[in-house]
């Protein structure tokens, strides 16, 4: 059986996310327009600077961070950042494109949910991206149209947001 176009996609945005250098994610994302790959991003220090695989420690563990917060303690920028960054760097416009994003659990090898944390998702919106794709930790595909984030932040806050980042996670790691 064929898989659908968003299968396939996200099936890419995994591959991506192999290169990534976080000790709690292997995130990677795709920024797709007109049915073609536009940009990529995984998990990763800035570059030329060092990462959490060659320091050997994750600074965010070292403080028993939860996942979904205190993002300025940490070495990486989020994938949806570095695709959004490497679009910037090669001139390409995204206006009106769709961001695959795939986590899992470099400890088990588990999918995440794959949501977009708070400033992934102001910079989505501003990128003027129209879909959001990814799964939940049960490997559901799910689809989050940006016009609805605007709609909804305008009638309530940015964190009565109903899919948080990291809150699969936090519970599981017990580090609410």
């Amino acid at each position: 059986m064929r898989s659908s176009k968003d299968q396939y996609y996200l099936g890419i945005a995994k591959e991506i996310g192999d290169r990534s250098t976080c000790f709690r994610h292997k995130c990677g994302a795709i920024i797709v327009r007109d049915d073609q790959i536009i940009a990529t991003g995984y998990i990763g220090a800035p570059r030329k600077t060092k990462d959490c695989l060659e320091r050997g420690e994750c600074l965010r563990d070292k403080f028993k961070i939860p996942h979904g917060t205190s993002y300025e303690v940490c070495r990486s920028v989020h994938a949806e950042m570095n695709a959004i960054i490497n679009a910037a760097r090669a001139g390409v416009s995204l206006l009106s494109g769709d961001i695959y994003i795939h986590s899992l659990n470099p400890k088990n090898g588990e999918k995440n949910d794959s949501f977009p944390c708070f400033f992934c998702k102001r910079m989505i919106i501003n990128a003027g991206l129209d879909r959001v794709i990814c799964h939940t930790n049960k490997g559901e595909l799910k689809i989050f149209i940006v016009d609805d984030w605007i709609k909804e932040w305008r009638e309530k806050d940015i964190y009565d947001d109903k899919y948080q980042y990291g809150a699969d996670r936090n519970i599981k790691e017990n580090l609410k």
